[in-house]
């Protein structure tokens, strides 16, 4: 039996009843503070609002933003009145983004002014210079036939867009007779929640998920970290990963305890909340502990107060999680895997697990949730010890790809098993260890990268004849992106031609960070690239390269 058959937003207004006046939601950094009582009041008057404006349940509306306060607020709100959430990446550019407004058949955005060289609103009127021309709420666009309006997230007013502020007041003069009617009417096998992630065979996929999905997932996961409405979760990942909604948001909350928010992750920001709010719990990818560990001003602040969190995204050294248990006082500490396909944890280590389980091994399976690892090509189930492809079966398994039926078989097979493509071992005790991927995905800091979506975008540069991206394996971010490039005849392409193009067009994680030109690529027999040899001689090349730049 799973944990909850409610809908997120019987569930979140159930813990609204029990928690009442607790802190629900705390930026420390402005000293914003809601209680539950308080959050679910802006939650149902932004709902209301949401509905005003033409909004209805099963509609698709993104969010393009930093862990803003009103993202929480639209998570909630969109959940109750069965309107589908999709994340957008705060990294995308135009590129991208046009992408996922048109696959996602979008009916909504909501935007802030942007993210690092991103003008998100001098983007959007690039893409879509009708929103200059209507009204807001009026938008007809040829391109986004289905877009119908775009939401500004604060006070400021743009051509063509409402803002929040204007949204809520039309919430506020609504009475609830629509809110409860659409209430009423959802069902916790609904999507409510839309994640791309990318695949080999190029453009990402939006994933579906259900209430039931990351409720339950969420649960899950506080559980094996021993959460209850004493916890206090400083979160400073990203929000639009299911990191921060499901192993952040959901897990915490499905225990009553409170959210502590990180607008954008900085280690003085995270190191200041945890000791400001007392905080039980942090979450974060290595890169993102490594960088509190190592901050000149780590020994000013109190981590006394911490027990437990996540770290995820990437393989942990085990030197870096004894540091964290040490000095961050985190005995607790635990490791989660999974693919944003099952919603997204499959297996997790426990609070009480040894330090050896924690750093090698990513835990045991949740609890109504069936793992197993079998030989891809035969589908036999392997025995311990035997490597092959972790797959799962449970509640947790999404409802498919948006529009991909055929993408979905591929993952999904008859039985109901999700294939992750990755490669894992399990022991006689029932834990698992990754030990490598059958796809080609690289892991930079915690950022799934999926080669043929860059080979697919380098493809459009002129005077690039074929190209082929790999993993380069670095200290920092354990993987960078690797491009190799095979020219065009009288072709005079430079490495900083490819990358200052790039960084135009596409999020800055997954520009490459090194650019090779090469007559040819290492194929197999079959005339298969060997990616892994491109990766050898990626490192080996990168190395060459810093030796010669020491010399001089």
């Amino acid at each position: 039996m799973v944990f909850s058959e409610e809908t997120i937003g019987e569930f979140f207004e159930r813990q609204v009843e029990i928690q009442g006046d607790r802190e629900c939601i705390v930026y420390p950094d402005r000293n914003l503070r809601f209680t539950y009582k308080e959050f679910d009041e802006r939650v149902n008057i932004l709902a209301k609002g949401l509905l005003s404006i033409g909004i209805k349940k099963g509609d698709h509306v993104g969010i393009w933003a930093k862990n803003v306060p009103d993202w929480l607020t639209f998570l909630f709100a969109t959940a109750k009145i069965g309107v589908v959430l999709v994340t957008v990446n705060t990294a995308y550019k135009s590129h991208e983004l046009d992408y996922i407004l048109k696959q996602s058949d979008m009916k909504a955005l909501a935007i802030i002014d942007g993210f690092r060289d991103v003008n998100y609103i001098e983007t959007l009127y690039e893409l879509i210079p009708e929103l200059k021309k209507h009204s807001r709420g009026n938008l007809k666009s040829n391109e986004y036939p289905h877009l119908k309006n775009i939401i500004y997230i604060g006070q400021e007013k743009h051509r063509g867009m409402y803002n929040t502020n204007e949204i809520m007041l039309l919430g506020k003069h609504q009475n609830y007779d629509k809110f409860n009617r659409v209430k009423s009417s959802l069902s916790n096998e609904d999507v409510i929640n839309m994640q791309y992630t990318s695949g080999t065979t190029g453009f990402p996929k939006g994933v579906m998920l259900t209430h039931r999905n990351i409720l339950n997932n969420g649960y899950a996961i506080g559980k094996r970290m021993k959460f209850s409405a004493e916890d206090r979760l400083c979160i400073p990942v990203p929000l639009f990963h299911c990191f921060g909604i499901v192993l952040g948001v959901l897990a915490i909350l499905t225990h009553g305890g409170t959210m502590v928010m990180v607008e954008l992750f900085d280690p003085l920001l995270v190191l200041s909340a945890i000791h400001k709010e007392k905080c039980t719990a942090v979450h974060g990818v290595p890169t993102m502990f490594i960088a509190e560990l190592n901050h000149p001003m780590f020994d000013m602040f109190d981590m006394s107060s911490l027990r437990t969190g996540i770290m995820a995204g990437s393989t942990c050294p085990i030197e870096t999680m004894k540091e964290v248990m040490d000095k961050m006082n985190m005995t607790e500490i635990t490791i989660v895997y999974g693919l944003t396909e099952s919603s997204p944890g499959m297996t997790q280590s426990s609070a009480d697990d040894t330090i050896e389980r924690k750093a090698n091994t990513v835990g045991v399976a949740f609890d109504d949730v069936e793992v197993k690892i079998i030989n891809s090509k035969t589908g036999e189930e392997l025995k311990p010890g035997e490597t092959g492809e972790i797959c799962c079966r449970g509640y947790n398994v999404m409802k498919g790809y948006y529009k991909m039926p055929d993408k979905t078989e591929e993952v999904i097979d008859k039985d109901g098993w999700l294939h992750s493509g990755d490669l894992a071992i399990v022991d006689d005790d029932g834990y698992y260890t990754i030990v490598g991927r059958e796809k080609d995905m690289i892991i930079r800091g915690g950022e799934n990268i999926y080669p043929r979506e860059i080979e697919e975008f380098l493809f459009t540069i002129d005077g690039v004849k074929d190209a082929q991206v790999a993993g380069i394996k670095d200290e920092k971010y354990g993987e960078l992106v690797g491009a190799f490039i095979i020219k065009e005849e009288n072709s005079d392409l430079k490495e900083e031609d490819i990358r200052d193009y790039a960084i135009q067009k596409i999020a800055r994680y997954k520009v490459p960070k090194h650019v090779f030109f090469v007559d040819e690529f290492p194929l197999t027999t079959s005339g298969k690239v060997q990616k892994y040899k491109l990766s050898e001689l990626g490192l080996e090349l990168v190395k060459k390269k810093e030796k010669e730049e020491f010399k001089i």
